[in-house]
């Protein structure tokens, strides 16, 4: 089976599913696990640096009239009809974080070729799991695929059985600084396992930028920094984007020293597998939980003295 991954979670997925090998593309973005995908050939590109630009700089160039909403990503059709894949996987979720549904599947039909497209689309944890069973099937591993989200589907329940009873700490997770954007989608889920009570977005909600206002009438007592598609260094650039706003010393969370800086990449933006870890990540942060394997200063930093 040659497989395409147009989606870094799908990526992810395939290499839980025992199949890494298989992958014949992937995205820029692609880096889990490191090893397998090292050689495997890029199909997408940035349009632009993210690194040379700020939040607000990104967001404008995503939102505003240059690109009028549209994806980040640029697909090398030509390299994509000579890898002649049986199967390309993307995503009809988000238009601006990867190549869309549509887009790949207007290249497939321009070559003519013949790959399956598979669109993933999921919005809670139930669905990220649930697409893993979706894929294996595809993939001809579907056995190998429920037994995984079984496994995975019990560390979630471990995460949830070691923190039932303790005090629920009120939390407000943000997947962007600028403009301020709360974490929907699964991630109320992932807090709500992990023993906290999330804020400002529900499960399964596609959200939408939100004014600091908001933030600080919810008076939570644990923020979470994960910009989607910033490394824990990235985000520290910004850092002084929350600290210079109106009443910032004054949020519960700044007064006790319970601001976070998370990889949300790995754990929290891409719904694939390693949001479980996610959880196991929360679970540290909100209630000092040992789920799972030991939390790193690089999955999980408390900014001290915020």
């Amino acid at each position: 089976m040659r497989i395409v991954s147009l989606l870094p979670a799908a990526t992810d997925i395939v290499a839980e599913l025992g199949l890494a090998a298989d992958l014949v593309g992937r995205t820029h973005e692609c880096d889990w696990p490191p090893q397998a995908v090292a050689g495997v050939p890029v199909v997408t590109a940035a349009e632009f640096s993210s690194d040379a630009l700020s939040s607000r700089e990104i967001s404008a160039a995503v939102g505003g009239a240059a690109h009028g909403g549209s994806s980040l990503y640029t697909l090398d059709t030509e390299a994509l009809g000579t890898l002649a894949p049986d199967v390309v996987l993307t995503q009809d979720l988000c238009d601006v974080c990867a190549v869309s549904y549509a887009g790949v599947s207007r290249a497939v039909r321009v070559q003519g070729a013949g790959p399956r497209v598979l669109s993933l689309e999921p919005r809670t944890l139930d669905d990220v799991l649930d697409c893993l069973v979706t894929v294996g099937e595809l993939l001809g591993v579907r056995d190998v695929a429920q037994a995984r989200r079984e496994a995975l589907a019990s560390r979630l329940e471990a995460v949830r059985t070691q923190t039932v009873g303790r005090p629920r700490p009120r939390v407000v997770a943000l997947e962007w600084l600028d403009p301020l954007w709360p974490a929907g989608h699964w991630v109320p889920e992932q807090i709500t396992y992990a023993g906290g009570e999330a804020l400002v977005a529900a499960p399964g909600e596609h959200t939408r930028p939100m004014g600091w206002d908001t933030v600080r009438a919810a008076r939570p007592d644990v923020l979470l920094l994960m910009p989607c598609g910033f490394s824990p260094q990235r985000t520290l650039r910004e850092w002084e984007l929350l600290t210079s706003l109106p009443g910032w010393a004054e949020l519960p969370a700044v007064r006790a020293g319970e601001v976070w800086v998370l990889d949300g990449p790995a754990y929290f933006n891409r719904p694939g597998p390693r949001v479980v870890r996610g959880a196991e990540v929360l679970a540290h942060v909100l209630h000092g939980v040992g789920a799972g394997e030991p939390v790193t200063p690089a999955e999980a930093l408390r900014l001290v003295g915020s």
